[in-house]
């Protein structure tokens, strides 16, 4: 079966939003397996057996009517299974993430470091996604764009679905102006200036490479003052590659504090270790909005440690 096919069977999904999280899916593939338990087995190989029979046994894994299957179900290829992913033992995060501005047609929270951005992975409750769902009663509230864990500052959400598309086409055709603070060594003198150069990901790692080839990363970085040997930066991204603002100032020999990725990996911190934040902040962020044609403008409240 083709993608595009695929995709159409799963314009809606059968179950609603849990506590703010929409279901998870999966797609069956044709293949040897006799039941669906065989498959999931294979397809969760770090999930214990039993935990995926109990699952199963509950009702909890549905098809794309929203009809529990079960663990000795024949094999249903090219087909859908839906779910509510769980985390077990999930880390709160011990900092709010207030409301900067809301109305019918968009939310903006001032999101703290250390608080994903949408689930994924070990964080699931604890994203600013969901916090902002659960807080506002609204399931449809959809991200326009996302900010790394450890990055703190402006996040942008949609409430209305019939005009998501036309606020994410201002992110992708980079009609939308981001500033960035961050915290650095004060040694560099050869600023202002434009760091570009080509990114790539590192083949088999979490990081970013600087690779030959034309540039796809520009970002124009200005100190804005010094204090002793460290210095406040501004970072106005023009491109909006993974990490590129940790790389660019990697690049310049004034590594953002705190950064445990860049210029080389460091041991990470405990996972429940909140006392050493990147310092850096998405302090700005302004569009025209596509929608109703006014300016639109949101700025962090938040200060780094400087």
């Amino acid at each position: 079966m083709k993608p595009s096919a695929r995709l159409a069977m799963v314009q809606q999904a059968p179950l609603a939003p849990r506590h703010g999280v929409s279901p998870s899916r999966v797609y069956l593939p044709a293949g040897p397996w006799a039941t669906l338990f065989e498959f999931l087995c294979v397809r969760f190989p770090h999930m214990d057996p039993d935990i995926l029979q109990e699952r199963l046994h509950r009702g909890d894994i549905v098809d794309s009517l929203g009809q529990p299957r079960h663990a000795c179900d024949p094999y249903p290829a090219n087909t859908w299974l839906w779910y509510y992913r769980q985390v077990p033992d999930e880390l709160p995060v011990p900092f709010s993430s207030p409301v900067l501005y809301q109305d019918e047609l968009l939310v903006v929270v001032d999101k703290p470091h250390f608080l994903a951005s949408t689930p994924g992975g070990r964080y699931l409750q604890e994203t600013a996604l969901t916090r902002v769902r659960q807080a506002l009663s609204n399931p449809d509230i959809t991200p326009l764009h996302r900010l790394d864990r450890d990055t703190a500052g402006v996040l942008v959400f949609c409430v209305n679905p019939r005009y998501r598309g036309a606020y994410q086409g201002l992110f992708q055709a980079r009609q939308v102006t981001k500033v960035y603070e961050a915290v650095a060594p004060g040694l560099h003198q050869g600023l202002p200036r434009t760091v570009q150069c080509r990114m790539e990901q590192r083949p088999g790692h979490f990081t970013m490479q600087v690779t030959p080839g034309e540039p796809n990363s520009h970002t124009q970085i200005e100190r804005l003052r010094v204090q002793g040997a460290r210095a406040l930066y501004r970072l106005t991204p023009l491109t909006g590659r993974k990490h590129q603002l940790r790389l660019h100032m990697s690049l310049l020999g004034i590594p953002i504090e705190n950064d445990v990725f860049y210029p080389d990996l460091q041991p990470m911190p405990p996972a429940d270790d909140f006392s050493r934040p990147l310092q850096l902040l998405a302090r700005m962020l302004a569009f025209t909005d596509p929608v109703t044609g006014q300016p639109r403008c949101f700025t962090s409240a938040r200060n780094l440690a400087f």
